[in-house]
């Protein structure tokens, strides 16, 4: 006998090809007849208009320490998401050296600056309770609702074996040695592959540089090779370059990683603007420069504008412009007498108008701000107004009147930057460079920046610009970009396609409605701490390993999700 059966639904598998209708028999968490199902089952739905798609798979989150206190992965899991990949940047949750028990907070200090957690929430809703990462691996073991993969971080790697000195200090030989040894203890217990960053915008939260920054490009090539040697795995990693564009010295690292490893490597995240038409190109010289080393280098790139909740009073993209860290840092009555100041103001926005922001330039035009929340009477009736319209009124220069009206709220005004590249050429161009074979759609961020952006939803607003939008690609495109695709760079062993013998990981949906709600700021993490939220529209049910996990935006309680763990259920995409 079946579980379920989903009778009628137009099926789009996740290959490519044209849709069709069919049912789709369900039995033990796999996918076992699709046609005319007529074997009796436990249960069954009438699917008649809807599309029966697999579950997606979003390649690039934070989830490592969300899951803890939310094992659905929310908004992820609600937007059709069955599979995240974790442990991205450099950063993870373990190793932890059980000899030097003030790490678990420092990790927690740096998770919560570099990548927006709240401080609160990973101190109360998450056990620490680990020591080696395959420890880490087993305690999510048989309480998450989604399937997880992660790659190890460099940083915990580096903090590991050479504690406070992994800031600023180079490996000895033999703690190099300790690391690889820490790393392949990793690998085997089920880690997806090694995560890096070497960006400047990384800092710990004591303001200096993540350990990763001060690898050097032997201890990384030393770390990659390390990779290869493992079934399953992936390489990840971060430079400067990848907010704008990549210098030579960036590009010959990523070929060199990822060629040593025999291994893919992505990166986080290709910004697609015809503003600026010889970024992508130069982009993906890494893409061809590593095919022809016997690598791959794979970008990840958005197919949403994700808007972006900003404020001068707390830590933001903002605070990663050249020179604006230092000023936004200041106790708030001296950072307002600052920005008051018009000579520092000028200041600020030469550096941020400057070819040293790189991808930062898009926030300097403060007269296209939108005024969100505020807190004050003197700015009653500002929420939804654009800065270059009260500018105006006022006969203010656009950031002197920002600045104004965020002073007035003691600087917790929401301020939503609007997309400087949503224009007909941008997205001519973005639909182009989908085609790219070393492009990949991802790079959500979901599980960070929690108050601050919502990329989670990424999948269903894209589905639904692809159906009723702009149209850019196919629905079976889309499907294929957002399922088969991360699935095989990752090696995903039989996910990733509605096929028979596959996992059934599936996401049935309305198509004259699927979309995502807009972002709404909501206080459910632990100690009551904020983030952004978005509902789920047009969403009928989401089944994970054949469990039904969602129905209507809402989840069910099950927790049938899988830590995924390489070798066993990745196998080797090798690029020789």
């Amino acid at each position: 006998m079946l579980d379920h059966v989903i009778k009628g639904a137009t099926v789009v598998d996740g290959t490519g090809a044209p849709g069709y209708t069919a049912d789709v028999g369900v039995r033990d968490g796999r996918i076992v007849a699709i046609g005319t199902v007529t074997e009796a089952s436990r249960t069954s739905e009438d699917a008649s208009g809807l599309v029966l798609a697999p579950g997606f798979v979003d390649p690039h989150t934070h989830y490592d320490a969300q899951l803890f206190w939310d094992p659905y992965a929310t908004p992820s899991l609600n937007h059709g998401v069955t599979t995240v990949a974790g442990g991205n940047c450099g950063f993870t949750l373990a190793p932890l050296n059980p000899a030097r028990p003030e790490d678990a907070d420092y990790t927690r200090r740096m998770m919560s600056k570099v990548e927006g957690m709240s401080l609160v929430a990973l101190e109360e809703g998450a056990p620490w309770n680990w020591h080696s990462f395959g420890d880490y691996l087993d305690a999510l073991e048989g309480r998450i609702a989604v399937n997880a993969g992660f790659m190890v971080g460099h940083c915990a790697l580096r903090r590991y074996v050479m504690g406070a000195d992994a800031v600023g200090g180079q490996p000895t030989g033999e703690q190099l040695e300790q690391m690889l040894t820490l790393f392949h203890e990793a690998m085997d217990a089920g880690a997806w592959g090694l995560s890096t960053t070497q960006s400047s915008t990384h800092s710990d939260g004591d303001g200096r540089p993540v350990a990763s920054r001060h690898a050097k490009p032997a201890e990384l090539l030393a770390l990659s090779r390390a990779v290869g040697e493992h079934e399953g795995t992936q390489i990840e990693a971060i430079v400067a370059g990848c907010l704008d564009q990549f210098s030579d010295h960036e590009i010959d690292l990523f070929v060199e990683m990822s060629a040593a490893a025999g291994r893919p490597l992505n990166w986080n995240v290709l910004t697609i603007d015809a503003a600026v038409p010889e970024r992508v190109p130069r982009q993906l010289v890494a893409s061809e420069r590593a095919r022809k080393a016997g690598g791959r280098v794979v970008a990840l790139t958005m197919p949403i504008l994700t808007p972006m909740n900003m404020s001068l009073g707390t830590f933001c993209a903002l605070n990663l412009i050249p020179g604006w860290g230092p000023i936004l840092a200041l106790p708030v009555p001296e950072r307002i007498a600052r920005l008051r100041d018009p000579s520092v103001r000028a200041e600020m926005l030469a550096r941020a108008n400057s070819k040293e922001a790189g991808v930062f330039r898009r926030l300097a035009n403060f007269g296209r701000y939108v005024i969100g929340d505020t807190y004050s009477p003197a700015n009653d009736g500002l929420t939804g107004q654009v800065v270059k319209d009260i500018a105006a009124r006022r006969r203010q220069e656009p950031f002197e009147c920002l600045v104004e009206i965020c002073a007035h709220d003691d600087l917790r005004t929401v301020l939503w930057p609007m997309p400087t590249d949503n224009d007909t050429d941008s997205w001519s161009l973005r639909a182009e460079t989908w085609q790219h074979p070393d492009v990949m759609l991802g790079g959500s961020d979901a599980g960070a920046h929690l108050d601050r952006m919502c990329g989670a939803p990424y999948t269903t607003r894209f589905l639904g610009d692809c159906l009723r939008g702009r149209k850019l690609t196919t629905l079976e495109a889309a499907v294929k970009m957002l399922t088969d695709d991360p699935a095989r760079l990752f090696g995903l062993r039989e996910r990733g396609r509605v096929a028979e013998g596959f996992h059934a990981d599936l996401v049935l949906f309305d198509p004259e409605r699927i979309d995502a709600g807009k972002a709404t700021l909501v206080h459910d993490l632990p100690g009551e701490s904020p983030r952004l939220d978005s509902k789920a529209i047009g969403i009928t049910a989401v089944w994970v390993n054949g469990v039904e996990s969602i129905r209507g935006d809402v989840v069910t309680g099950a927790v049938p999700g899988k830590v995924l763990r390489s070798g066993r259920d990745t196998q080797t995409v090798s690029t020789r």
